[in-house]
């Protein structure tokens, strides 16, 4: 049996944080460690949790394409517990679903990837918040940070869903990110400034013909789910929409 390490953070207002830690084999003969945050809303069971998945030995799509077999699997085993569940679900399925993953609109290599890139040219990354309690502060740091860095793009609120979708140089779009993971841009439940812990990069391309490219970054607001999907499809990333955006609006 597979070696699992949980690390338990203190429980918020909204709900239980963890970590788990646990090695699963990828074929021919790999190990793969995986890194599994879950986040337990206070509605849990009956509300599957928030995951987000992270190894240093996949590429952010292959991670993304893991962290939505579990949240499928997830929707299967409302109002019981089910974090073991789908544990046990991912080491015994890993390698078919790493087979799947070369289907995905996105580039398979890690922005945050080290070495020198071989991919030049504009890109688009978009990001998942799960929320925002200084919302002022957040949105006038996060248009200070795209400014510096010279990037395009939306920062999206739809209901409780909130987006950042940028455009611009792969060197400037890794800068971002760090700045987004190590600063402290929010508050917690106490008020006290916290780094972004909770941030998902749920898919990286390079801008294609079709494509449309922003000329400044703006922060829009949408009523309904139809008025964000026609922002991206109007840029041409109705496919980056389907796959990545829809199940968060459910």
């Amino acid at each position: 049996m597979q070696l699992i390490i949980i690390f338990l953070f203190l429980p918020e207002t909204h709900g239980i944080t963890f970590r788990i830690q646990t090695r699963v084999k990828r074929l021919p003969d790999t190990d793969i460690l995986l890194k599994l945050l879950f986040h337990l809303p206070v509605s849990y069971p009956s509300t599957p949790p928030n995951i987000s998945v992270d190894s240093e030995q996949l590429t952010r799509a292959q991670c993304m394409d893991v962290k939505e077999k579990l949240l499928e699997q997830a929707k299967r085993h409302l109002l019981e517990p089910m974090v073991h569940e789908l544990v046990l679900w991912i080491q015994q399925n890993f390698n078919h679903v790493i087979g799947q993953s070369e289907t995905s609109v996105c580039n398979e290599k890690s922005i945050l990837s080290t070495g020198t890139s071989t991919e030049d040219g504009i890109w688009t990354v978009l990001l998942h918040l799960d929320h925002m309690r200084a919302k002022a502060k957040y949105v006038k740091t996060v248009e200070k940070w795209t400014s510096d860095l010279r990037l395009t793009g939306r920062l999206m609120f739809m209901g409780r869903v909130i987006l950042i979708l940028l455009q611009g140089d792969r060197n400037s779009i890794k800068e971002y990110l760090i700045l987004q993971k190590t600063s402290k841009v929010d508050v917690d439940s106490s008020g006290k400034k916290c780094k972004e812990k909770m941030v998902s990069v749920l898919c990286e391309t390079k801008v294609q013909t079709q494509h449309k490219r922003y000329q400044a970054f703006e922060v829009k607001e949408y009523s309904t789910s139809d008025e964000l999907q026609k922002e991206f499809e109007a840029a041409g990333l109705k496919e980056l929409f389907s796959e990545f955006v829809t199940g968060l609006l459910k």
